[in-house]
């Protein structure tokens, strides 16, 4: 027995298991004896293309992926003892990494505050196995200052400085995420078009009075605190606001909706990729 013919037995043997295939079975689906099967799956059968094809064909693996070595060769080894389930849900990672020049490697959530980013950004990110970041956190960091200290201090023009070069760590590091973005970020010509190209967009979309009460609950009653015309002046932001964030590439309704039922539409979108064509 030599080790190519061991490994092809390995993922034979692993991949009618994962389906749940009998030695019977498999041969009665491959058109070859139970008891070339079992050589098979020993390593000891004399193994033609042909046969090995049937095999193949039978279990739903391709030629390459018995016969391949290397790092392809470790991923299809891993690859072959996962049932049909988790074969799905792999590729919906897959199409999530890489799909679409890697877009959906990072989401970026959009919205003002209340708007849930992030509520839905942890519970998402926990959902997809990622990390979450609060974009505003990283400019912080980087200034050594709160937000109101740095605009008190240095003003916009340094906050979206720092956004970028925050953006664009994030853009580029390897690891997939979860990010809430800072309300304001599609008012930046700039940093909303790098986040648009680098990232699938997602806006979370509620009512005004959904916004206003989410803030509340959070224990902030700045936005009633000498300002009566707050919430009129809300309604205009988001109106004004509104045709940036459509330009989104997925808009969720979240006024009404359970935190989870938000996750999970986000999440199937990126398991189905039509948000990354």
């Amino acid at each position: 027995m030599n080790r190519l013919t061991r490994q092809v037995g390995e993922r034979l043997r692993a991949r009618r298991q994962a389906l749940g295939l009998s030695l019977r079975a498999l041969a009665a689906k491959s058109g070859l004896s139970e008891r070339y099967v079992i050589l098979a799956e020993k390593g000891e059968a004399n193994l033609s293309l042909e046969k090995l094809q049937a095999l193949g064909t039978a279990l739903d693996l391709s030629l390459p992926a018995l016969v391949s070595e290397g790092a392809r060769g470790e991923v299809d080894a891993l690859l072959s003892s996962r049932s049909a389930a988790e074969l799905a849900e792999v590729a919906s990672w897959l199409r999530a990494r890489y799909g679409a020049g890697g877009r959906g490697r990072i989401v970026a959530l959009l919205g003002v505050r209340g708007a849930g980013k992030s509520t839905v950004g942890r519970r998402l990110a926990t959902r997809l196995h990622r990390d979450f970041v609060e974009l505003d956190r990283r400019v912080e960091q980087a200034a050594d200052l709160g937000l109101s200290e740095l605009f008190a201090l240095h003003g916009e023009d340094y906050y979206r400085r720092l956004e970028a070069e925050a953006l664009e760590r994030l853009l580029q590091a390897p690891d997939a995420c979860v990010v809430a973005t800072g309300g304001s970020i599609v008012t930046h010509v700039d940093n909303y078009a790098r986040l648009r190209s680098g990232a699938l967009t997602v806006w979370l979309r509620a009512a005004p009075e959904d916004h206003w009460d989410r803030v509340i609950r959070q224990g902030d009653r700045r936005p009633m605190r000498d300002h009566p015309h707050a919430m009129a002046e809300l309604r205009a932001l988001l109106e004004a606001r509104e045709p940036l964030y459509r330009q989104a590439d997925l808009v969720v309704e979240t006024s009404g909706v359970p935190v989870e039922a938000v996750v999970e539409q986000v999440a199937a979108v990126l398991a189905s990729g039509d948000a990354l064509s």
